[in-house]
């Protein structure tokens, strides 16, 4: 009896000896990762991304992601049998000296039934170029990763069909288009891993910009303070090396350029929220940017007993007449249960060149508007710095005066903040400004009452604490 309980013991120390000693499983039970990196695993999105800065642990989880997908040992998705996936890197040093050497030190060598190698031998692959590793899988069949680089060009990513694609920094745009036609027939996903340093790209457009207008898409950011396996000291001696610009990419993973973002304050975590029943109480008005070739930009606003402002539904549409407009406004007005006044017409602000005419004699826009039961209010106080001011005051949460709230489903004026940028003078670049026009307008409207302070009424209360747990999620 004795004899069989020390066998079992024995089996018992081996099997937690191997355990220890496979750096996935480390990795797995927390003593390599970290809360974010956990996030990005934990997403069912197709199309992940991280932005982050140098150092901060993105790498680690993209090598991690393919090996536990290759594998079919994913602990937060389905896994999937005899996994056929691609690294992509810039170029083949850069494989060598980052992806691969990553997948390597992660990679138990019991798991590899084959080294097909690019240069170098397959019995010391960390000085070579890897082409591909054949692994064995948790269902007892063969899995593959094969390792691309861009400079490469897009000829050679075409053809395979794949389950994964994972890029080791951020890709050309036709290498990037190139892999989503390779994972398409598997349904299979695509994740990238980078630090954003070429500026506004068009990962920059298409990830960033986009995730609420497509439903696979999913990103996180992570900076220096998130790993904690850094230092404060090493993280001090980093900071005082870069200049701020640098630092936002470095540091942060934040897209910007040279001359930077006009409100940096806005963070979609906190400034966004998920739509709730607004008490017709907090009614406030309209506001519209017009357009016609252009964008019109219109949003539904609405201000608590405390003052706090929430934007709570949007139309943003171009090339189209003010008779579509007008019907549009109206639809989501009757949706939403919007005021009206004796007469049954809708009140907003409207941009005051809504009020010329033309040379011909032709109605100006708020005529034609007031027409179709919108009246338009032209006084708006079109001051460009004192309403970019007034916007970043309710975008600090820390001032102590009322805040700004964006319900999600208004993704143009959230992709608006996100690209609303200085330009080379005094003055921000005019693209892409028609939400962040009226809401100023809006802001600007209210200046005056924004200062007051009321005492908090039961809805307020109430208002408090549905933010407090919608900050949380």
């Amino acid at each position: 009896m004795n004899g069989i309980i020390e066998k079992i013991e024995a089996i018992e120390r081996e099997l937690k000896r191997r355990r220890e000693s496979d750096p996935l499983t480390r990795y797995n039970v927390g003593e390599k990762v970290h809360e974010k990196q956990i996030a990005f695993h934990r997403s069912q999105k197709r199309n992940r991304w991280v932005f982050g800065g140098n150092r901060s642990g993105k790498t680690e989880c993209g090598a991690v992601e393919a090996l536990w997908t290759a594998l079919g040992i994913h602990p937060y998705r389905e896994n999937r049998r005899d996994v056929f996936g691609w690294v992509v890197s810039l170029s083949m040093q850069v494989q060598r000296d980052v992806a691969q050497k990553k997948i390597l030190r992660y990679l138990r060598r019991d798991r590899i039934l084959d080294i097909v190698m690019q240069s170098g031998r397959k019995d010391s692959p960390e000085t070579g170029i890897v082409d591909q590793l054949v692994l064995k899988n948790a269902f007892g069949g063969t899995s593959v990763i094969g390792f691309k680089s861009c400079d490469q060009g897009r000829e050679k990513f075409q053809g395979s069909s794949l389950d994964f694609v994972w890029f080791d920094e951020e890709p050309p745009a036709d290498i990037y288009e190139e892999c989503l036609m390779r994972v398409l027939d598997k349904r299979g996903d695509v994740f990238g891993t980078m630090t954003p340093l070429k500026g506004l790209t068009f990962v920059y457009e298409e990830i960033f910009l986009n995730r609420r207008q497509n439903p696979e898409i999913w990103y996180e950011f992570m900076e220096w303070a998130d790993n904690p396996f850094l230092s404060p000291e090493e993280i001090r001696l980093m900071e005082n090396s870069l200049d701020e610009t640098t630092l936002l990419s470095r540091r942060y993973g934040k897209f910007c350029t040279r001359e930077g973002l006009v409100y940096p304050e806005f963070d979609e975590r906190v400034h966004v929220i998920e739509p709730f029943p607004v008490p017709p109480a907090w009614q406030d008005t309209i506001s519209i940017d017009p357009g016609l070739k252009n964008p019109l930009s219109a949003h539904w606003y609405c201000t608590d007993f405390d003052g706090n402002v929430y934007v709570v539904a949007e139309h943003y549409r171009a090339g189209q007449d003010v008779d579509f407009h007008a019907a549009k406004i109206r639809e989501i007005s009757d949706h939403l249960g919007w005021k009206r006044d004796a007469k049954g017409r809708l009140r907003a602000l409207v941009d005051s060149a809504a009020g010329q005419r033309t040379l011909s004699g032709a109605k100006s826009v708020s005529e034609l508007f007031y027409e179709r039961g919108i009246l338009a209010d032209l006084h708006v106080e079109k001051d460009l710095f004192s309403g970019i001011t007034q916007v970043k005051s309710f975008l600090n949460r820390k001032n102590g005066k009322p805040d700004l709230y964006i319900f999600s489903n208004c993704v143009n004026m959230i992709r608006e903040f996100k690209s609303y940028f200085w330009g080379s003078g005094e003055s921000p670049v005019k693209k892409d400004d028609h939400a962040m026009d009226e809401l100023r307008y809006f802001l600007m409207s209210r200046s005056s009452s924004a200062e007051k302070t009321v005492k908090k009424s039961a809805i307020g209360k109430d208002k408090d604490m549905r933010i407090r747990k919608l900050s949380r999620r």
